[in-house]
């Protein structure tokens, strides 16, 4: 075997390159080292995406380079020519490469002890020996393809991805009325590794006296798929979609927040994801599977009744940062989760961004029918009523039609609320199930919507934030969960 071999060989600390849509088939031989099919020989940033590994030993193999020789390198050692080819041939220290590809900034004098990564993102590998590294080289994971990798072993190529719930990590927490699992972030093995929503605190599940609030409410997730699709009585999720529970997500003017100011090749934030690689200039599209640059990092702290999730973030290209804290609280007796927030701005920029929960409710796995109800403490307008065969909207309240089947949709903008937080105060109840859920913030409501398909039922409450440098934005946000009569009104 010797010392193994590459299909594709980035070498000398070759960074930078994109590797997409490619099939390989038995290629690569790790040999007694640490080759791969794809194989990074001392480079970072480089993005293998959407790629099919079949009967791989390795897929995805790494030599990275310490501190010393990338310092040696960066000065002119190591064969590289990194001085000849970045400031005699080309000069990346100015104009026009430092504004074409912001990433270049501080590239040849990068922080000590930063981590030099590559990515991989949405690969599948069927009936490969190893996803990447073996256990007698686990320094090079610090090299090598350590974001997103869905992982298929012996599926059928035509069939849907997605990570087992039970191969997920995850936690629980409990108070007694209620029990709740949580799911937590991991670049490599985490439920949810979408670009979209804040990969903290997503919720699995939530029981109260026997009611399952927030089950799974697609049957399988395909990362060719954009939004969602229907199969037949399935409802396949795309990477980006597929979530569960009272899930939330940061938008600036319904974007990531930089997205507009970068240029193709550079980068913007999502909060609570990372630091992501905008590819070219097409519009932003929040169910587009974004290379993640920088995955920050996450902190998790956990106790029987409560789960601190922390995500430190900077970009210097951008001028970026921020620490996030989100707590998941049911402490005490009494059947309420609490989710308390903050975001401090440690860059040098002013955040200004909106959060929403999404609020993936799916009770007791019933669809939206005439046995919910939705009501607020204000008279509902609307710029676009739902048809009225679906759902209808009497001064308060929102109620269905009939009950949602096959591709039926409702989806309404809601507006009458005032500029206080008593606004915020929405009640969901299924009279057949004899369950409901309140929902109230300590901010006030900046934009509301409601969706619905025939699985989840989601109110959309939008708070806005604009957070100076140095300064921190809190808010928070309690569910209350009750029950009521059978069959009452």
């Amino acid at each position: 075997m010797g010392h193994g071999n590459a299909a594709v060989y980035f070498d000398d600390g070759d960074g930078g390159d994109t590797m997409f849509g490619n099939v390989f088939v038995r290629c690569g031989e790790p040999g007694r080292g640490s080759f791969g099919t794809v194989f990074s020989h001392g480079g970072h940033d480089n993005h293998a995406e959407n790629n099919i590994f079949i009967d791989c030993k390795r897929a995805l193999g790494s030599a990275p380079w310490d501190e010393a020789r990338w310092r040696d390198a960066l000065q002119g050692g190591q064969d590289c020519f990194f001085i000849e080819k970045l400031l005699q041939e080309v000069d990346i220290t100015k104009p026009p490469c430092t504004t074409r590809y912001p990433e270049l900034v501080g590239y040849l004098d990068p922080p000590a002890g930063v981590p030099r990564v590559n990515h991989a993102c949405l690969n599948l590998m069927v009936r490969c020996e190893r996803s990447c590294l073996s256990a007698r080289a686990p320094r090079a994971i610090m090299g090598v393809m350590t974001k997103t990798a869905r992982i298929a072993l012996g599926v059928p190529l035509a069939a849907g991805i997605c990570v087992s719930a039970g191969s997920a990590p995850e936690a629980e927490i409990a108070n007694g009325p209620i029990r709740v699992r949580l799911y937590l972030p991991d670049a490599n093995t985490g439920f949810y590794r979408g670009t979209r929503f804040d990969w903290s605190g997503v919720i699995g599940d939530l029981e109260y006296v026997g009611h399952n609030y927030y089950p799974q409410w697609f049957q399988r997730s395909d990362p060719s798929v954009h939004d969602f699709i229907y199969d037949g009585a399935d409802i396949v999720a795309g990477p980006c979609t597929a979530i569960t529970g009272p899930a939330e997500e940061f938008v600036t003017n319904g974007k990531g927040l930089g997205f507009d100011q970068a240029k193709a090749g550079g980068t913007f934030i999502k909060i609570g994801v990372g630091v992501l690689r905008k590819p070219d200039d097409d519009n932003y599209d929040p169910f587009r599977l974004y290379p993640i640059k920088d995955g920050g990092r996450w902190t998790v702290s956990r106790r029987p009744d409560s789960i601190e999730f922390r995500h430190e973030l900077a970009d210097p290209s951008t001028g970026y940062a921020y620490e996030y804290r989100k707590t998941v609280s049911v402490a005490g007796d009494k059947p309420q989760m609490v989710l308390d927030h903050g975001l401090r701005n440690t860059g040098k920029r002013v955040i200004q961004t909106s959060v929403y929960n999404h609020n993936f409710l799916y009770l007791d796995r019933q669809a939206p029918s005439p046995d919910f109800s939705l009501t607020v403490p204000f008279r509902i307008r609307t710029s676009q009523p739902p048809a009225s065969r679906l759902a209808k909207v009497r001064e308060n309240h929102i109620a269905f039609s009939k009950t949602l089947t096959g591709e039926d949709r409702v989806y309404l903008d809601i507006q009458g609320f005032g500029a206080d937080q008593k606004d915020y105060d929405i009640r969901i109840e299924n009279r057949s199930v004899g369950a409901g859920v309140r929902i109230t913030a300590d901010r006030p409501l900046s934009r509301a919507a409601l969706w619905a398909i025939r699985a989840p039922l989601s109110i959309e409450p939008f708070i806005d934030m604009n957070i100076e440098p140095g300064t921190e934005f809190t808010w928070r946000i309690k569910y209350e969960y009750y029950t009521i009569p059978k069959g009452g009104k």
